[in-house]
């Protein structure tokens, strides 16, 4: 019984963390969008946030490595894949965000209109 109420009692890790998110206190975010996912492996919403956290901090290996895991969880994830996309774009994989943003037109709801823009920024670069 007690392990039941610890694990409810410590179970708000993912809300914790998006009000420090929206406090900008990223750090303290992080922390907290972490220890969700150690009580809850597949939370795809704290790795989208964890991405975003290290977007605004610059890291951009570890923004890609938490999309890549978001996408993992839930291929169909339309703001993960669509800032994967923009991040192989910013990165000159034309070719990469592409193929990508292919797949992302094909599921999506939310993003298609981004995603069409988008495409056309990719188009014209791979004509250059």
């Amino acid at each position: 019984m007690f392990h039941i109420s610890y694990l409810f009692g410590n179970s708000n890790y993912y809300l914790e963390g998006v009000s420090h998110f929206e406090k900008q206190e990223f750090n303290k975010a992080k922390f907290k969008f972490e220890q969700d996912i150690v009580l809850n492996p597949k939370s795809e919403k704290s790795y989208l946030y964890l991405s975003k956290i290290f977007n605004k901090q610059n890291k951009i290996d570890l923004e890609k490595k938490n999309l890549k895991t978001v996408i993992l969880l839930n291929p169909q994830n339309e703001e993960a894949t669509f800032n994967l996309v923009q991040l192989k774009f910013k990165e000159s994989d034309y070719s990469g965000s592409k193929k990508l943003l292919e797949r992302l037109l094909n599921f999506c709801k939310d993003y298609c209109q981004k995603s069409i823009e988008l495409q056309i920024e990719i188009e014209k670069s791979l004509k250059k």
